[in-house]
């Protein structure tokens, strides 16, 4: 038999007599695959913390922002303020056929006092156009977002932030209520959440043509944001180029004047962050295998030297009538032992490690939710396993067919 109760008493102690060069084993191993844990759930980490900032944005979308001129062109001089208008935002829907969803932005600038009966508090608070939920990735969980008739009537409906609900309601259902922003009413509608930034949460929107007319703004706009379907990178690319084009003629500044109109494409920027993140990955599975492959040469090594250390033992066995067969048996059963015992210390000590890292370490905008992939960190536990097993059974073959009289006579 393979395991009967003689081989694992004297397998126990071949190991119990020889600490060192076990515990020397043991160590290369469980280094190795607690290494590779680490490095694999610290990769995700970092990818999660960078991905959940971009969360609550449409990666397919262009977002446009008024500058400065930094050129003079067409008789104008520079530092011309680039002002969008609402007219530059219909230019936009008629002109680019890809078009998905759109919004523009009237930004209210700081913080406003946001009254619910006795309850007060200080909140962000956004004018936008019904597309903004798409392109922001606000998820409804109660009542409704902003609608055109909402606009088109101008009306005083907000739609606040699961935060805000919390902050100013409690445990009440706030759809119908009326709160005071800055002193105007505005009558809830809607409860969102965004998944990304937890800031976002703590927002409230309200029509863009309701605040225009209430705060003064006249059909003047901030920004212009709209997504673009399933388009490529140098789709996206050549759709933001027409977007300048657009807004450089219609308020005559150089079309390669980049402070006039600034252009965000977010699609080229979840390009540029894939390929971050391919990099990252790369270099985490070059240090890992190296780190494994480092764990595969030390347990050769030090099988090797385990062999030749016991070929007068191996000469004793085979002159009491120990067969070859026996006695690779036995060393492959201690190679099989030490690397696989230690492997699975090294994966439960990295697993752990991670665990610990998530219930300990509050979740931020760079790192949260450090993952390894089980199914890849058991395949190189059982990489490394084998690898020692065969690191102890073709030494242990040769010394197996060595003359019992040689054995007996090696130093």
């Amino acid at each position: 038999m393979l395991f009967d109760r003689d081989s694992w008493s004297e397998l126990l102690e071949t190991l119990r007599t020889s600490k060192l060069r076990t515990v020397a084993t043991a160590l290369s191993v469980a280094w190795g695959i607690f290494m590779l844990v680490i490095l694999l759930g610290a990769g995700r980490g970092i990818q999660n913390g960078v991905e959940s900032n971009f969360r609550d944005d449409a990666a397919n979308s262009i977002w446009l922002y008024g500058g400065r001129t930094a050129k003079a062109h067409a008789g104008y001089g520079t530092n011309r303020r680039v002002q969008l208008r609402t007219a530059d935002y219909e230019a936009i829907l008629e002109s680019i056929d890809e078009v998905e969803h759109a919004t523009a932005r009237f930004y209210l600038s700081g913080e406003f006092t946001v009254r619910f009966g006795r309850e007060v508090s200080s909140y962000e608070v956004r004018a936008c156009h019904p597309g903004h939920q798409f392109i922001e990735g606000s998820i409804i969980t109660s009542g409704r977002f902003l609608i055109d008739r909402d606009l088109t009537e101008r009306r005083k409906v907000a739609v606040i932030g699961k935060q805000v609900v919390e902050r100013l309601f409690g445990k009440r259902a706030p759809i119908g209520h009326w709160i005071e922003v800055s002193g105007t009413p505005y009558r809830v509608v809607g409860v969102f959440k965004d998944e990304g930034w937890e800031g976002e949460n703590a927002k409230i929107y309200v029509p863009i043509t309701t605040a225009q007319t209430a705060y003064g703004g006249g059909d003047r706009i901030d920004q212009i944001m709209f997504t673009i379907g399933d388009a490529t990178g140098d789709e996206s690319r050549s759709i933001a180029d027409e977007s300048r084009r657009i807004m450089a003629a219609r308020h005559g500044f150089a079309l390669d004047d980049k402070r006039a109109l600034r252009v965000r494409n977010n699609v080229e920027g979840a390009e540029r962050i894939q390929s971050l993140f391919d990099s990252i990955s790369l270099f985490i599975w070059i240090v890992g295998i190296g780190t494994i492959l480092a764990g595969i040469v030390g347990v050769s090594n030090i099988m090797l030297i385990s062999v030749r250390e016991r070929t007068r033992e191996i000469g004793v066995r085979k002159a009491l009538g120990a067969t070859s067969s026996t006695i690779v048996r036995q060393i492959v059963m201690e190679a099989l032992v030490i690397t696989g015992v230690s492997g699975y210390a090294g994966l439960v000590l990295g697993l752990g490690t991670l665990e610990l890292v998530n219930t300990y370490v509050p979740p931020n905008d760079y790192f949260r939710n450090p993952e390894a992939n089980l199914s890849v960190v058991v395949g190189a536990t059982i990489l490394l396993i084998i690898s020692g097993v065969l690191a102890g059974y073709f030494p242990a073959r040769l010394a197996a067919r060595i003359n019992p009289v040689e054995a007996l006579r090696a130093e």
